[in-house]
Order: structure tokens, then sequence, then C-alpha cells
């Protein structure tokens, strides 16, 4: 019998706010995925050892519930831009990566993530303008959980886009919580809130321990 994956963090319940709960360890999908049914994420700069947090309070979207603005519903429901599912996964994570300021998706997480991929626990949404992948959002589904990593866009609405489709798509599969880690302004504006670590870990877990969700068959549609 294989043993299980090492913990590299302490147990959440136990940390403080700032939510840094382990330094060092390595990046293999097993360990991935036994941090995430933790409450546990991977977040660190190119030059640091890998760092583990799980942040109290913790950010959230109620699934249903992201914003959509006058605007952005008409821009859904115009032929502009076309969505697809799973159909460019390292494309989208290189996307995200893709920023003046310098990312933390290094080349480690880059071919990390896409082993989950291939593995069928991390998935993409892309949104393409004229042929051009221009925007996009990916993350990591497990049973009913679905923690979103990153998005970008290179054409206005088109992340937006991307993560109104996200919660659609959960909402039509029975998805039970849609973690994003960490507030910001933006993701605040698209509805996103804020829950006591305590609360997001109990509903981590229910949420894990039901049947896989996420149909994996590429999908390529309009917008949700």
């Amino acid at each position: 019998m294989s043993r299980p994956p090492t913990r590299y963090w302490i147990d959440p319940e136990t940390a403080d706010s700032d939510g840094l709960v382990g330094i060092g360890g390595d990046l293999a999908p097993a360990t991935l995925l036994r941090a995430y049914r933790d409450g546990v994420f991977p977040w660190f700069n190119p030059d640091d050892p890998i760092l583990w947090w799980s942040p109290d309070p913790r950010a959230i979207i109620e699934i249903g519930q992201v914003y959509r603005s006058r605007r952005l519903a008409r821009t859904m429901r115009s032929p502009r831009f076309e969505v697809s599912i799973d159909s460019a996964f390292r494309q989208v994570m290189l996307g995200c990566a893709d920023r003046a300021e310098g990312s933390w998706i290094t080349d480690a997480i880059l071919e990390s993530y896409c082993q989950l991929h291939e593995l069928g626990y991390a998935h993409s949404v892309e949104v393409w303008h004229q042929g051009r992948l221009v925007g996009g959002t990916y993350g990591v589904a497990i049973g009913a959980f679905f923690a979103a990593e990153s998005m970008f866009h290179y054409v206005t609405d088109a992340s937006k886009v991307a993560l109104v489709s996200l919660d659609r798509l959960l909402q039509q599969r029975g998805f039970l919580l849609l973690d994003i880690q960490i507030i910001s302004d933006h993701t605040r504006r698209m509805g996103a809130i804020e829950v006591p670590r305590t609360e997001y870990l109990r509903r981590l877990r229910l949420a894990c321990r039901e049947p896989a969700r996420w149909a994996v068959v590429p999908l390529r549609q309009r917008p949700c």
C-alpha cells in the first residue's frame, strides 16, 4: 500500500490570521491535492522556498452569486466571445503568468498544475475572440469543491466572462464551494466575500466528501 503524501504544513485550525502554515516540501500532485483538502495552498515568489498558506478570513464566492453588471450581461449575450472548457489549460496558465510586475506562477508551478490537469483535477475556462485566446481562469476541483487560482485578460471583460462562465458551470454541476483564497478589490466587485477560516474549513470538508462533479469533456460554446 502506498504511503499518504507528507504534510509540510501545520493544522490550519492552529494557525494565526496571516495564515502561513508551512515552508518547504514539494509540488507533487499528491502533495497539492492533500494541501487543497486541508484548506492550504502554495504561494511564493520565484526566489523563495515553497510557502503554504491558509489565511483567516478566507475569500470565497457563493456559487451562483458572481455579479454581472448590465453591460457585462449584454456582453455575455453577444457573439463577441466564445468560451471553451479544458481545451487550452497550459495556455491559460501562461496567460495568468504574463504580468509586467512578475508572477508567482513559476515553471515548477506550471508543470505541477499541468500534471494535475492531466490527472483530471485541474481545469480551465478559456475565452476566445476571433480565434485568439484573450482571457481565462483555472483552478483545482475535488469533489464538489473548486479552488480558483488565477485569471487573466488581453481584451476588456474577457476575465469577467471567464469567471461568470465558471460560476455558471459550477452551479450547473452541483458544486458547493468556490474558493478564491484572498480577496481583492476586483473580486469583491465581482461578488467575493470573506468567511472565517473555521467556517471555510467546515464547508471544505463537506464539499470534498462529495463525488467528483467535473466532467472531463472539452466544451466550446458561446458564453454561459
